[in-house]
C-alpha cells in the first residue's frame, strides 16, 4: 500500500514538473497573450483604484480607510507597471539612478529584438494594445477627477486625486521616452549611415575623374 502510494505520487510530481516546463508553450497555444499574469495585474491595481475613488462613498463611510486603500493601490500600480509589466509587455523599462558625485539621471531603456531570441519571450500585440490603453487612459481620469474635485470644491479628495495624476502620469511619462527615444535613435542611426554612403560615393567619384 505504501509503495502504491509512493509511486504514483512520484507519477503526479513528475506531470506537475512536465507541465510546468512546457507553461510557455501551453500558454501560447491555448492563450493569446504571453504574460497573462501581467496582463492582468497591468491593470487591475489602476481599475480597482478608479473604481474605489468612483464607489467609495457609497461602499463606506470611512474617508480615512477610503484614501489609504486607494494609496495602496496606485503605489502598488506605480510599482508594478514601472518594474514588472512594461518590460515584460512591452519590453521597455525606465529608472532613475545617482552617480559617484551625487547627481541623479534618468534612464530608459528599450529591449532589442534579436533572431536568438524565442517567440515566446517577445511582446504580443494584443499585449501592447493593453499596456498602452491602460497606460493612457487612466491618467486622463485622473486628470478628469483633479478637475471635478477643483469644481466641486471637493477639497479632502485633492492630494488623492493629485497622487494618482503624479503616479500614474510618471509612469506614462517614462514609457514614451523609452518608446520615443528608440525610434529617435533608430532615426540617428539611420541618418548617420546614409550620410556615410553619400560621403563615400562622393569620394569615390572624386577619384574617379
Amino acid at each position: 500500500m505504501y509503495v502504491a502510494v509512493c509511486s504514483r505520487m512520484h507519477v503526479y510530481i513528475n506531470i506537475c514538473i512536465i507541465c510546468l516546463s512546457f507553461e510557455g508553450q501551453v500558454l501560447n497555444v491555448f492563450c493569446p497573450y504571453r504574460h497573462p499574469i501581467a496582463s492582468f495585474f497591468h491593470l487591475f491595481f489602476r481599475v480597482s483604484a478608479t473604481l474605489i475613488y468612483l464607489l467609495c462613498e457609497r461602499l463606506s463611510n470611512s474617508f480615512i480607510a477610503s484614501m489609504v486603500t486607494i494609496i495602496l493601490l496606485l503605489s502598488c500600480d506605480f510599482w508594478t507597471v514601472k518594474n514588472i509589466t512594461g518590460r515584460l509587455m512591452v519590453g521597455l523599462r525606465w529608472w532613475n539612478q545617482v552617480d559617484d558625485d551625487g547627481n541623479s539621471h534618468w534612464v530608459f531603456e528599450s529591449r532589442k529584438g534579436s533572431v536568438k531570441q524565442l517567440p515566446s519571450s517577445l511582446p504580443s500585440d494584443s499585449e501592447e494594445r493593453i499596456f498602452w490603453l491602460g497606460l493612457i487612459i487612466c491618467p486622463v481620469l485622473w486628470i478628469i477627477f483633479t478637475f471635478t474635485a477643483l469644481l466641486s470644491f471637493n477639497i479632502k479628495w485633492l492630494a488623492v486625486v493629485i497622487m494618482g495624476v503624479v503616479l500614474q502620469g510618471a509612469n506614462l511619462y517614462g514609457y514614451v521616452r523609452c518608446k520615443v527615444g528608440t525610434r529617435t535613435n533608430l532615426k540617428n542611426m539611420a541618418t548617420s549611415y546614409l550620410g556615410k554612403r553619400f560621403f563615400k560615393q562622393a569620394v569615390s567619384k572624386q577619384e574617379g575623374s
